[in-house]
């Protein structure tokens, strides 16, 4: 087990803060470790009565491109919020619709090697529709309605490349894989 021996904020933000840890490894031997720390965030894939999974569309800063995902999102200000109230208030916020049900699908860690963040993924069904309630920075957003193959081929041209969407897609995949089964 690495031994934190030392910390030091480098960086921070009203969404992320960087540090520094000092380390000891088993062996002995000393290094540092880069940790971005972000909070707990919630992802929900919006799923219609017919099947098809609503995502969102908006421009990412880092990677210069537009990027269709799942809604997702973390409390303001660094805080920790809960994962099922934050889910809620997401797929409100980014896509207007309510869901009259909300089943936990598991956790994702985001980039395990190099940040802190954990995810939340959640499948939202029974859905009404309403007006999104978008932050300034989501201005940009879009939205629109997929089948599953269509989201599939998306994925499979490299249309569709948000990690932590594709890995929320797995767990839906055996989410509904094991409930067929156990029918």
């Amino acid at each position: 087990m690495i031994e934190q021996t030392s910390t030091r904020r480098v960086y921070a933000n009203s969404w992320m803060t960087v540090r520094e840890d000092g380390i000891r490894r088993p062996d002995g031997s000393e290094g540092i470790y880069g940790v971005v720390d972000k909070p707990t965030y919630a992802l929900v894939i919006p799923r219609g009565d017919d099947g098809r999974l609503h995502l969102v569309e908006q421009f990412r800063y880092p990677v210069g491109e537009r990027r269709w995902e799942f809604p997702a999102g973390t409390a303001p200000d660094r805080a920790e919020a809960d994962p099922a109230e934050l889910a809620v208030r997401e797929l409100v916020e980014e896509t207007g619709l309510v869901a009259r049900e909300m089943t936990a699908l598991g956790m994702l860690d985001v980039a395990p090697g190099m940040s802190s963040q954990r995810g939340h993924v959640y499948l939202a069904t029974g859905l009404t529709a309403g007006a999104p309630q978008r932050e300034h920075q989501e201005q940009d957003m879009r939205a629109g309605w997929f089948a599953p193959d269509e989201f599939e081929e998306m994925a499979l041209r490299g249309e569709l490349t948000d990690a932590q969407t594709l890995a929320a897609y797995a767990l839906l995949r055996l989410h509904d894989e094991r409930r067929c089964a156990n029918r």
